[in-house]
């Protein structure tokens, strides 16, 4: 690959703490919890009745007209928010670009979940004739890249990756690569979920991969703590502006970071479980320090996938000793911000990724609350339950997907 350098010079978040990168953030920092009784569904049947919902959120502003914000699933709104967002937010104008050299790389794990509950059940009641021919391209997962490329007019390149909960860094990370080959000069990328569904809500639940700590939602989310009983899921988008690094230092870009790393790798080990000695998740952490030219002791900040369940934090934990060595418990900050989020699922690396980018930016590293009775085997440094002001200089955010994907992002100042 070239030696380009590739900066954010955007970022869009919709989240269960806040409907911005602002307000997300001071949420996060602030230690507040996003999770709360579902409102969108009757939980009565189902054994978890606690998420972490985007409330208050009005699609309309980033659609041309209402119509087509109706015609849009749930994720989609979600992912064309955010990009909307992180666009504005870089302040590029997009009549001044070769159109040929942006790019969108926007994916989900799941894509359009309610369009296929809601329109099967017309399939069952109602026949075939009644089902809307709008469906497909309601459901899947690549419309979102598709219509936010339209929106825009931009015909570099486009594609959505989906690796279940690696998919936002996943496509961030190609994204990269496809700029340091030289293919785009800037890309929007990230993911959306919007999976707190009956049928979604009750394939996780019958997984016994949730927690059901319904009584104490705000409390329910607690990585690596001994009281841990699953993940709560949530749902969001998170997408940033990658752009090269001189094209952004030509027209005067607010420049957050570098996206300086980014790792790939497969337990190839189990469908759902991690590799017990965290292997993959290791290997693919090394290899984005290798892209960095970082040493481990040059990570100031880890923001860990961390999902709340008894094995997946542990075997995380795991590899980042590996990788980290002695830093690991000496000087590494490791915080899992699901524990106010939720697990957005797709959506998870791109929101993720925001706030190590902010930490970066306010030096300050935000926290894992419910923190309060941590795992035996815990012997980093976790942030318990307060944000901390912090000396970084670069952060690596952690995603790991069903099937065995690993993603590793890294980012620096500049």
């Amino acid at each position: 690959m070239s030696q380009r350098r590739i900066v954010v010079t955007g970022i869009g978040v919709v989240s269960p703490l806040g409907n911005n990168k602002d307000d997300f953030w001071n949420n996060l920092v602030a230690g507040k919890s996003g999770i709360r009784h579902i409102q969108s569904m009757d939980t009565t049947a189902y054994d978890c009745k606690i998420a972490g919902e985007v409330v208050d959120f009005d699609p309309t502003p980033f659609f041309n007209n209402h119509k087509e914000a109706r015609r849009a699933d749930r994720f989609f709104q979600l992912a064309m928010a955010a990009s909307k967002m992180a666009f504005t937010d870089s302040g590029l104008n997009p009549d001044s670009l070769d159109p040929w050299r942006v790019g969108v790389m926007v994916g989900s794990g799941i894509g359009g979940l309610s369009t296929i509950e809601a329109q099967y059940e017309i399939l069952l009641n109602k026949g075939p004739s009644r089902v809307s021919p709008f469906l497909i391209p309601m459901m899947i997962t690549n419309i979102a890249s598709g219509m936010i490329a339209t929106e825009y007019g931009f015909m570099g390149p486009n594609m959505c990756i989906t690796t279940a909960c690696a998919t936002s860094n996943n496509n961030i990370g190609e994204a990269w690569r496809i700029m340091k080959f030289g293919d785009a000069d800037i890309m929007i990328c990230g993911g959306a979920e919007a999976s707190i569904r009956p049928c979604g809500l009750a394939g996780f639940g019958n997984m016994k991969a949730l927690s059901t700590r319904n009584d104490e939602p705000q409390r329910a989310s607690r990585p690596w703590d001994v009281g841990r009983d699953g993940f709560v899921m949530g749902e969001g988008a998170g997408v940033v502006v990658l752009e090269e690094y001189e094209h952004a230092r030509s027209r005067g870009a607010t420049i957050y970071a570098e996206l300086a790393g980014y790792g790939v790798t497969a337990d190839a080990y189990h469908l759902t479980s991690p590799h017990p000695e965290g292997l993959g998740a290791s290997k693919c952490m090394d290899i984005a320090l290798r892209h960095a030219g970082c040493t481990p002791e040059q990570v100031g900040y880890v923001n860990a996938h961390a999902t709340s369940t008894p094995v997946g934090d542990l075997c995380e934990l795991r590899a980042i000793k590996r990788t980290f060595g002695a830093h690991a418990q000496k000087g590494l900050l490791v915080s899992g911000t699901k524990s106010m989020t939720g697990h957005l699922l797709g959506a998870a690396g791109g929101v993720e990724l925001a706030a190590s980018i902010l930490a970066l930016r306010d030096q300050v590293v935000p926290p894992t609350i419910n923190a309060e009775n941590l795992d035996p085997e815990v012997d980093i440094d976790v942030v318990p339950n307060e944000a901390r002001p912090a000396k970084i200089e670069c952060a690596l955010s952690n995603s790991f997907g069903f099937g065995g994907h690993n993603s590793s992002v890294l980012v620096r100042r500049i």
